[in-house]
């Protein structure tokens, strides 16, 4: 035990002590929690009751209430400016949310990041320091209060925080450990269903308040369900629940299963509300319009909205220039979403004027697997989302979706 009064430790050390065991507890409940060993509930299942922004005059301030200790940690990442708090797996249920937009702090966005890892991430108008962070405790009714205080600095300052805390965070975030089958004897034809967003990046959200992370998930099940009937094809989903999967991972899901095709299923939202139907995208590095170049756009920031270190990866997803290997896998991505736009049309869902588009995806990045975006309709449209939200109506997709994927392999 360390004590206030110890001639052998001063303060600085002492908080790098604690800062080390909190790192230590924190990465063995992760662990606890990828391998399914939680034996108490509530290290699980803190619930979050509120958070909020406080202006001062020379900071901002950012509180959660918890009904449980909060075990954290944060991390600082650049282009653009965000802080990230992970603490252990979360219930976000009756939040109170006050203005997202205070001080320093632009935006802030919640949810399940990992599988016993919560995420909060803060989107900074300007470089920024932690001047404080505390957790009080339960008192005069309240439950734990969790807060930091932000300044503004310059950007020298936060690059430095962004370098000091790159080498803590992974031990608070494990990464998604995905167990894909491996079956080299097998002559089947491998389909990797990728359903849009998940966790902590919901994607639209519909008129009714329904989130497309939450309907891609409905119709690539139900899609799966409909692949499997026919024996020649092994079928395998990128997430099977609400957990957040960066591109990096979902284009190297594809590559790793080998797959023959990847269909990523999303459901679109715009301003407009009388734009609706369905559009098929394929990977070009010139996009098609500025429409589809936007979406593009839209799409390759789900890693910067849930607090992914761009800058720490090195893979193919992070750039979209196409070499030459890839061009023949472009070309069948492009026979395969011909022949699946009549199928779309004929399950009853309208297709828009120019139901083939393509832009630089990073999703469709593999340069060894046809992929395929489908947007499914329009969740701004009353229309399109009533179908989208339907059991009846997933299911036609689905169905229309099989059918362009036995004739793709089909002619092949």
């Amino acid at each position: 035990m360390i004590s206030e009064g110890c001639v052998f430790i001063g303060p600085l050390a002492k908080e790098i002590l604690v800062n080390f065991f909190r790192r230590v507890l924190f990465l063995f409940l992760g662990l606890l929690a990828l391998c399914g060993l939680y034996a108490n509930d509530s290290l699980a299942a803190a619930d979050v009751t509120a958070v909020r922004l406080g202006l001062h005059t020379d900071k901002t301030r950012f509180v959660v209430e918890l009904s449980e200790k909060p075990i954290y940690n944060i991390f600082y990442l650049p282009n653009p400016y965000r802080i990230v708090i992970d603490m252990q797996e979360v219930n976000w249920k009756a939040l109170k949310v006050g203005s997202r937009k205070t001080g320093v702090i632009e935006n802030y966005r919640y949810g399940l990041f990992r599988k016993g890892t919560s995420r909060l991430v803060l989107d900074l108008n300007a470089p920024v320091k932690i001047i404080r962070q505390t957790i009080l405790p339960p008192s005069e009714g309240k439950p734990f209060r969790f807060f930091i205080d932000v300044q503004k600095t310059n950007n020298d300052t936060f690059q430095a925080l962004v370098k000091a805390t790159r080498k803590t965070k992974l031990a608070f975030a494990p990464p998604v450990v995905h167990i894909v089958p491996e079956d080299k004897k097998s002559k089947k034809l491998r389909i990797v269903i990728d359903a849009g967003h998940g966790g902590i990046d919901p994607g639209a959200t519909g008129r009714s308040g329904v989130y497309e992370k939450q309907l891609t998930l409905q119709v690539a099940k139900k899609l799966r369900a409909q692949l499997n009937k026919n024996p020649k094809y092994k079928i395998l989903l990128t997430r099977q629940d609400d957990t957040f999967l960066s591109l990096r991972e979902r284009v190297g899901i594809a590559r790793k299963y080998n797959a023959d095709l990847f269909i990523s299923i999303h459901a679109d939202s715009i301003a407009r509300s009388d734009i609706s139907g369905s559009t098929v995208y394929t990977l070009s590095e010139n996009a098609s319009d500025d429409e589809a170049a936007a979406l593009a756009s839209a799409h390759n920031m789900s890693d910067v909205i849930a607090g992914v270190d761009l800058e720490s990866q090195d893979d193919t997803v992070q750039g979209i220039l196409i070499d030459l290997a890839q061009r023949e896998t472009m070309n069948f991505s492009v026979k395969f979403a011909k022949l699946l736009i009549p199928e779309i049309a004929r399950s009853g869902m309208k297709v828009v004027g120019k139901s083939h588009r393509f832009a630089g995806f990073r999703v469709l990045k593999a340069p060894d697997v046809p992929s395929v975006l489908v947007e499914l309709g329009y969740l701004s449209n009353r229309h399109d989302e009533k179908i989208l939200k339907s059991s009846k109506g997933q299911s036609k997709l689905a169905f229309s979706i099989s059918k362009a994927v036995d004739k793709y392999f089909g002619n092949r």
